[in-house]
């Protein structure tokens, strides 16, 4: 019976499909909001539509446009189910970020390449070292062996915001390194957590007894609570816990969304900047 179903369901698909080359505006108009009144759910059956050799090319351009604001649509819904489990998988956060451009992105795909670079640096911890050692050990491994670099030269590109593309590249923005670098660590049970700083994203090592701060764009340099007063001055704030401490997944998912809003208004890309801009509302609106 189920099939039936699915069969019945595709065949009012393409009959609404076919209508989509219709002289009327006004009957295009209502079939494009019939569609989308649908749901998330008939994207396979768009995308199947989509593939036939015989679609017109302009009805293919409509299923294209209905298809993306399907997906963005889909998209909000999983960021706002993913903050509202409790925001757990940091690496499935910045995967949503990178859905924006890329929604056939999957967390299998990204898991991989993190075990890949986990692997690499787990070869490496064999013995007993200080928390100076380990990251020091992990700095080697992230910047010589793994070749992860700073995109300094194209840093307000949106690629660099793209957890997929700065896995392939080994390029990216304070943020995305410092991704990369702490959940390489986390799983190497390092206790290595994102620091909120203005204009920079940093790391803390940070346990009971112990607790220091490394910046990874620079080559992941250590440095001290001390140096973090004297960055806080010259930029004239006041002393905020928040720029000390470990900050939530959260956090770093709504700042990645910031990011991409800078790079794509960078660009002069002001439509997809409003996009990110509802997406880190979905967010926000749901903090508290």
């Amino acid at each position: 019976m189920a099939e039936d179903t699915i069969d019945i369901n595709e065949k009012e698909l393409t009959a609404l499909i076919s209508l989509l080359d219709d002289e009327d505006v006004e009957v295009t108009h209502h079939v494009e909001e019939k569609l989308m009144s649908l749901g998330t759910s008939i994207i396979p059956y768009l995308e199947k539509e989509w593939m036939k050799n015989s679609l017109i090319p302009d009805v293919r351009i409509k299923i294209e446009d209905i298809i993306h604001d399907l997906q963005y649509e889909l998209l909000k819904e999983r960021l706002l189910e993913w903050k509202t489990n409790g925001a757990e998988d940091l690496l499935e956060g910045l995967m949503l970020v990178a859905n924006y451009q890329y929604p056939d992105l999957n967390l299998k795909f990204l898991t991989r390449k993190l075990e890949q670079f986990y692997y690499e640096a787990w070869k490496e911890f064999n013995g007993e070292y200080t928390p100076i050692q380990e990251v020091k050990i992990l700095n080697d491994i992230m910047y010589n062996r793994l070749k992860f670099r700073p995109n300094s030269k194209n840093f307000h590109s949106p690629s660099n915001g793209m957890i997929n593309l700065v896995m392939e590249s080994k390029k990216g923005n304070p943020l995305s390194l410092c991704v990369i670098y702490m959940l390489i660590a986390q799983k190497l049970k390092m206790p290595i957590y994102g620091v909120n700083l203005p204009n920079l994203f940093i790391l803390t090592y940070k346990r009971e007894d112990t607790q220091f701060y490394i910046n990874v764009f620079n080559n992941g340099i250590i440095f001290t609570k001390e140096d973090i007063d004297n960055y806080i001055e010259q930029l004239h704030l006041s002393k905020l816990e928040v720029y000390y401490q470990p900050c939530s997944h959260l956090d770093i998912v709504m700042r990645a969304l910031r990011n991409l809003i800078a790079s794509f208004e960078k660009l002069g890309e002001y439509k997809k900047a409003d996009d990110v801009k509802v997406l880190l509302q979905v967010l926000d609106h749901t903090k508290r």
